[in-house]
């Protein structure tokens, strides 16, 4: 069904001398100038893409990349941020075109790549879902058979007449899923937007994509939720730096990311998207010092380091943080407006933010852990946005009593005395 073949996607990215660096004398200042328009005049009539800045980097978001997808298999794509994984499902989606190698397609495809996509911000829900269906491939007819069921399935009836620039983002995300999973496509790919939304529609959507892969369909599915990649998932992807680092059945290249995670410190930073509500931008789980860390002490605290930026001002809005073992369980959970000290409200004004916590000393047992953090509305549980860092453990040295159960091990203080 997909046949990929030494694909290879590069990018051009500028890069502009820091002030430090810039020369001052006339004539290199002119000269820099002229060497940037020879540059631009040389890519031009090259037909190559005009980057701005002084230096410019060549940097190659997909290296060689091939495998292939029979009809019906789910496949899962996973990998660090950074890893190519967006670049390739665009390339599968005929957005991008690859820099070097080819892909074959068996059939129909419908994308879901970023909430919203296809939509117009001034039209209806109504009028966008005959936009958006017309962009994937469907006909007028077919839309307007499936026209009450997609309805349904996005539990937008009382906002269907509304335009979706009013929308929430878990309201866009419902309605622009809705109509790609009744597309009936013969290949569904579905990027990271299912992070988006309360957790009563991911697990609706979930279903859906069973039920789509059940009929025989086939599904490429991006993720950084293990527990749903293994649900779904009967073959996975796992890509590094750009190139694919394992192919197999789910469990294996489930097991060889989380092997790699081991290597990699618990660290996340990516620019503020002006479209959200919300970005996190910077995430470090690391020690009091704030250097990032992946091995802690079992007497040492683990601090997190949280910055976000808000772009519209956002109400009843929570940033919260959870703990898991690597074999999926739920330690616990704890948000910014656990104390007393929050606003009643949670409100917060356009800005940029920085929330800090510590998990005090003498607590995790020895083991591995991911740490999971997300910004969201605390009522409906909209996810502004989510993030899975690399996996951190707690080393067994200093841990009393060797293979006591649980995974938590606090010393919690006792007291023994004669009652009589």
């Amino acid at each position: 069904m997909i046949s990929v073949e030494h694909l290879s996607k590069s990018y051009l990215v500028g890069h502009q001398l820091a002030r430090e660096q810039r020369y001052t004398a006339m004539r290199d200042v002119i000269g820099l100038q002229i060497k940037n328009f020879c540059r631009k005049a040389y890519d031009m009539a090259r037909g190559r893409q005009i980057v701005q800045g002084d230096e410019v980097e060549e940097f190659w978001a997909l290296d060689d990349v091939s495998f292939e997808v029979k009809p019906g298999e789910v496949v899962g794509i996973i990998g660090n941020n950074g890893a190519g994984k967006s670049t390739l499902l665009k390339v599968l989606s005929r957005i991008t075109e690859p820099t070097r190698g080819r892909v074959q397609l068996g059939g129909r495809v419908a994308s879901l790549l970023e909430v919203g996509t296809g939509f117009h911000p001034e039209l209806t829900g109504r009028e966008n879902v005959f936009l958006n269906g017309a962009i994937l491939g469907m006909t007028r007819v077919e839309i307007k058979r499936k026209f009450d069921e997609i309805v349904q399935f996005a539990e937008v009836e009382k906002f269907l007449d509304t335009p979706v620039k009013r929308y929430s983002s878990g309201m866009y995300v419902r309605l622009a899923f809705a109509v790609a999973a009744h597309l009936e496509p013969e290949i569904l790919v579905v990027d990271e937007v299912l992070a988006v939304g309360d957790i009563g529609f991911q697990k609706k959507c979930l279903n859906k994509l069973s039920e789509v892969s059940g009929e025989g369909r086939t599904v490429l599915l991006v993720s950084h939720n293990l527990t749903a990649i293994r649900r779904l998932c009967t073959k996975g992807v796992l890509l590094q730096h750009g190139r694919v680092r394992k192919v197999g059945d789910i469990e294996s290249v489930a097991d060889a990311y989380i092997d790699d995670g081991e290597e990699s410190l618990p660290v996340f930073s990516q620019p503020n998207d002006k479209e959200k509500g919300v970005t996190l931008t910077s995430v470090v789980v690391g020690g009091d010092e704030g250097t990032a860390k992946n091995t802690f002490g079992y007497n040492e605290r683990i601090h997190f380091s949280i910055e976000y930026e808000v772009n519209f001002p956002v109400r009843q809005f929570q940033v919260w943080v959870g703990i898991r073992t690597v074999e999926e369980s739920w330690v616990f959970n704890t948000a910014d407006n656990d104390t007393e000290e929050s606003e009643p409200d949670y409100r917060r004004i356009p800005g940029k933010y920085r929330a800090e916590f510590s998990v005090a000393e003498r607590f995790l047992n020895a083991g591995r852990y991911y740490p999971v953090i997300g910004i969201s509305h605390g009522p409906s549980r909209t996810i502004y946005d989510r993030v899975e860092l690399p996996t951190f453990a707690i080393s067994e040295v200093d841990v009393p009593e060797i293979g006591r159960p649980g995974v938590v091990a606090p010393l919690i203080p006792w007291k023994t005395y004669l009652s009589d």
